[in-house]
């Protein structure tokens, strides 16, 4: 598992997975000092035994604090498993997520039904004992301080952790994927996605004045308030244009949207940039985002009428 240190004390991990163009996607981050150390999204359990080696070879003898930025799958499903080599980690979640956590069947039967085999590959969740979860709005530890924020919109059980100059964003300004010279991004837009929500947590987001983002959705920019602005204006612009090809009709209604955005969104466009298999990778998730903004769209059309 390919980890690197870009800032002090700070490791990011690549949770790189077996199915095609799974690398340089989802994001573990580790804080390991003397005094405090914390692991933001351990990932999907099939590749939470690598975490692990990556965790022993980094010489990680604690985990104080296991931090869900939400419940899903890829962002979550290795914690009960990591939770039986760090027994003394407290995992911070969502209140609406707890219970999910301690009893993972529903969030497993519905990653089934939302995601179908690419849920099977990130691997069933395994239970988090009830004593070892909590919500906590403030965390003080080591003599050093983590804000709990509230950010729904990806989820509704979504959560940032501002620590320092980091904010670490799990999907609250979407999906970003640097390369060498471009960074392609988009928005990471579920089925009941709400725009006004999702910018209202942008905004919360943007208030913490964070100078580096750390995404779940891969790595990091040292320009935070230009990549949450950025966020924001591709959620507007997204979803004004799907409002637009909307009123012209069914027929090939997603591949226009898409045709779309790729001359009205120079970053998002930049995805032809990325190799093949990113590009496989992100058409399947970008159709996503795109038919839970549609389905916004849908409903605001029909509550306009008289």
């Amino acid at each position: 598992m390919i980890h690197n240190q870009p800032f002090p004390n700070l490791y990011l991990i690549d949770l790189k997975q077996r199915m095609t163009g799974f690398r340089k996607f989802i994001s573990a981050w580790l804080y390991c000092s003397d005094s405090l150390t914390f692991l933001v999204d351990p990932g999907p359990f099939n590749s939470v035994e690598k975490l692990i080696e990556t965790l022993k070879t980094l010489n990680v003898k604690r985990i104080d604090y296991i931090l869900l930025t939400h419940i899903h799958i890829d962002h979550a499903g290795g914690t009960g498993r990591l939770l039986e080599v760090y027994p003394d980690a407290i995992v911070i979640c969502h209140p609406k997520g707890i219970e999910h956590m301690i009893d993972p069947e529903k969030l497993w039967q519905g990653s089934l039904k939302g995601l179908g085999e690419i849920a099977e590959g990130y691997g069933e969740i395994l239970p988090v004992p009830r004593e070892a979860i909590r919500y906590q709005e403030e965390i003080e530890a080591g003599g050093q301080s983590i804000r709990v924020t509230e950010t729904p919109g990806h989820a509704l059980h979504h959560l940032c952790y501002s620590f320092r100059e980091f904010l670490f964003a799990g999907e609250v300004a979407g999906v970003n994927y640097s390369m060498a010279e471009k960074i392609y991004a988009r928005p990471a837009t579920p089925p009941r996605f709400k725009l006004e929500i999702s910018l209202a947590s942008l905004d919360r987001a943007m208030a913490l004045a964070p100078e580096i983002i750390c995404f779940g959705h891969f790595g990091y920019r040292k320009d935070a308030m230009s990549a949450m602005k950025n966020a924001r204006d591709q959620l507007i612009l997204w979803t004004e244009t799907i409002g637009e090809e909307l009123v012209k009709g069914d027929q090939d209604l997603e591949s226009r949207i898409i045709a779309v955005l790729k001359t009205r969104d120079p970053i998002f466009a930049n995805l032809a940039l990325a190799d093949p298999d990113i590009r496989l990778r992100e058409d399947y998730f970008v159709g996503n985002s795109i038919r839970g903004m549609l389905e916004y769209v849908k409903n605001k059309s029909v509550a306009k009428k008289p």
